[in-house]
């Protein structure tokens, strides 16, 4: 496999042959191989993710640092937002498509996806930076989903968001909705603050296995009516949460599905595959409402 030599290594990174070959001494990184002539190959991976830790750092001994724990290839996490961090939306593009010949949509969208946007909220003084991830994002997964195969299960799962504003929590609601459609239920989702007839008309057109509460903006008086309205309506679907939606402290009666796109679906299927082996679910909602 080639790799670059020491004068090319040593311009990418802004430094002389001398200081590449000294922080190789020193620190062990970047570990170049050896030619059979004897000379130093760099592996262009490795350097991209020193030359990024050091912008961050403009320390050598915490950008190695930095580099080696994140021990990123092309498509990661960190490198999607820098494409936030200069507005490219094409750039983003590429990089999803790099992770997804490499990754399942799942893990694309968990590991880079969701993790980019966790990253760019946790800034101060980046706030242009976090909308701009957060409405690439809602895009990217909006075009994903309408590409998304047609359901092959019956069971039909309604999610109810009471996420606000641009932030990973809604995005997360919609991942769940993507990983749903995706592991072949009929999914509908809605916002948690609809009319009582708009939950009843719903109710009646997808006839849900399963309820979900997404997001963390939600009042036990919004949850409150909301099981009302579903209770009118005769339903027997149990009501789940994801992410810790619940509005309350300490323990409460309503099953998790977990902090994850993937595991709350997998668990989802579990536990929808149960009730419908039984004839029941493991949480009413009358519990709820009482």
């Amino acid at each position: 496999m080639s790799g670059i030599r020491t004068n090319a290594a040593a311009e990418l990174l802004g430094v002389s042959p001398n200081t590449l070959r000294s922080w190789e001494r020193r620190f062990g990184y970047p570990t170049p191989r050896r030619t059979a002539g004897g000379h130093r190959q760099y592996d262009l991976a490795e350097l991209e993710a020193l030359r990024r830790a050091l912008l961050e750092t403009h320390n050598i001994s915490s950008a190695i640092q930095v580099a080696q724990q994140r021990g990123e290839g092309p498509s990661s996490a960190s490198r999607l937002l820098e494409a936030f961090d200069a507005f490219d939306d094409a750039q983003a593009d590429r990089h999803m498509e790099e992770s997804l010949s490499l990754r399942s949509v799942e893990r694309s969208v968990e590991e880079l996806l969701l993790r980019a946007v966790e990253l760019a909220e946790q800034r101060e003084g980046r706030e242009a930076e976090h909308e701009f991830a957060c409405r690439w994002a809602t895009g990217w997964l909006h075009a994903v989903r309408r590409v998304a195969p047609p359901a092959s299960r019956d069971e039909g799962i309604l999610l109810f968001d009471a996420s606000t504003g641009l932030t990973v929590e809604g995005l997360h609601v919609q991942a769940l909705e993507l990983a749903l459609r995706r592991a072949g239920f009929r999914v509908l989702l809605l916002s948690i603050g609809l009319a009582q007839e708009r939950v009843a008309r719903a109710m009646r057109a997808l006839d849900p296995t399963a309820l979900v509460l997404c997001g963390k903006d939600a009042t036990l008086d919004i949850v409150g009516r909301l099981v009302y309205a579903v209770r009118q309506q005769g339903s027997p679907a149990p009501l789940y949460e994801y992410r810790g939606s619940m509005p309350v402290t300490g323990s409460h009666a309503i099953p998790t599905l977990g902090s994850t796109p993937t595991e709350a679906t997998q668990t989802l299927k579990t536990m929808v595959d149960v009730q419908v082996g039984h004839g029941h679910g493991p949480t009413r909602l009358s519990a709820v409402a009482r």
